[in-house]
């Protein structure tokens, strides 16, 4: 069963580039991508499945494969939803939407798990169980297409999941995993402070909201240097601070935003907590009033420590094959909304080596000019194949 599942996506390699060039070409931005659901559906148009549209809050497609015989259900999941960036890559099959690009790898995750996909309906007869295969969307924007599909109840019969990422960290080849809080959990936040205004040389018949904004920027940094454990990590960023307006004339109001990135769900508490007891020391020191929007978008995501462990035993079969190294790899300060699916389902969310050959630098997710290495996307999908063979002790 191993071999043979192998060479078919061997044979295949070709069509899964074709498909990540054609979805490259044409990105959609997330809760809009109306086209490339289309796409995903006619792919398994005619094919032995059944076939769930419009899950959750946004285009997601998911597609039960029934085995042949009974068993235990498993999910594989693939977003595939692009960023607003204006690709800056000569790539031959660039963008053509403007300000639109895959700049994540999701066109890759697709491709590949079309693929595979495919080849396992072919082979489901010996499969003793159910897979379920995921086509998430709106991964990039918050509340994100995980969260609903979760919610939509589609997913309560599965018993593990499984979904991994590209990344240029590593060559095509290598694999990384972390076990246990793997990715930053993520919350947004925007206040607007409420001042009085008035004229530059009479302050004291204003209320400055300008200084009570720089005092709350200045303050917030403490929460990281001074109320978290040391060898704990958190990120607390300002990406706009928004008091434009007149040089002789005091700001009545300014409005400013930010993200919080966290470890663990005890720091993301310890942080809010923080923030929201700075928030109500500027009112009272300042005199002003403050309105703030506070968002926990997506939860750190945690690798279950003995899935990860499974996963780890299922991927050395392929060492010396299609892998040259399976390693550990650093927490990731970034997030990810397959966290909410991990919250459910024990599961594991690895990465794939993905850096473009014979690049010395590479630039990372989200640059108008990332790229993958293709080769990568048969790495893909021989490596998740291994963890669905060994799942259900078909590798022989």
């Amino acid at each position: 069963m191993r071999t043979k599942l192998m060479n078919m996506l061997e044979e295949r390699k070709d069509e899964i580039t074709q498909i990540r060039r054609h979805l490259h070409e044409h990105p959609e931005l997330s809760f809009h991508e109306a086209e490339t659901a289309k796409f995903i559906q006619d792919f398994y148009k005619g094919k032995d499945v059944e076939i769930a549209t419009e899950v959750g809050n946004g285009h997601a497609v998911v597609v039960t494969i029934k085995g042949g015989k009974p068993g235990k259900t498993i999910a594989l999941r693939a977003d595939f939803d692009a960023l607003p960036i204006e690709e800056e890559t000569d790539l031959p099959f660039k963008s053509k939407n403007p300000g639109v690009m895959h700049a994540c790898g999701h066109d890759g995750h697709t491709a590949y798990l079309l693929v595979l996909a495919d080849c396992l309906i072919q082979l489901k007869e010996n499969i003793p169980g159910t897979i379920k295969i995921v086509h998430q969307h709106a991964e990039e924007a918050p509340p994100g297409g995980a969260k609903s599909v979760v919610e939509s109840g589609i997913l309560d019969d599965v018993d593990q999941i499984f979904g991994i990422h590209v990344f240029p960290f590593g060559e095509s080849g290598q694999v990384y995993y972390h076990s246990g809080y793997a990715m930053a959990g993520r919350t947004y936040f925007k206040l607007k402070i409420q001042g009085v205004g008035g004229h530059g040389s009479s302050p004291h018949m204003a209320n400055d909201a300008i200084v009570a904004g720089a005092y709350f920027v200045t303050a917030i940094q403490t929460v990281v240097s001074r109320r978290l454990n040391p060898f704990d990590t958190g990120v607390i960023t300002i990406g706009s601070f928004d008091g434009k307006g007149s040089f002789n004339v005091i700001k009545d109001s300014v409005e400013l935003e930010g993200d919080v990135r966290y470890m663990n769900t005890e720091n993301r508490d310890k942080m809010d907590a923080e923030i929201h007891r700075i928030v109500a020391g500027i009112e009272a020191m300042f005199g002003v009033s403050v309105e703030l929007t506070y968002t926990n978008d997506y939860p750190p995501l945690y690798n279950d420590p003995a899935v990860t462990e499974q996963v780890i035993g299922s991927l050395q079969k392929g060492v010396g094959e299609y892998l040259t190294e399976i390693s550990e790899y650093d927490m990731l300060s970034g997030s990810e909304d397959f966290a909410y699916y991990l919250q459910k389902i024990p599961g594991v969310f690895f990465y794939i080596g993905a850096k473009p050959k014979n690049v010395s630098h590479a630039y990372f997710n989200h640059h108008p000019k990332f790229d993958i290495d293709e080769d990568a996307l048969l790495v893909a999908a021989k490596s998740v194949a291994d963890v669905v063979l060994d799942y259900y002790k078909l590798n022989g």
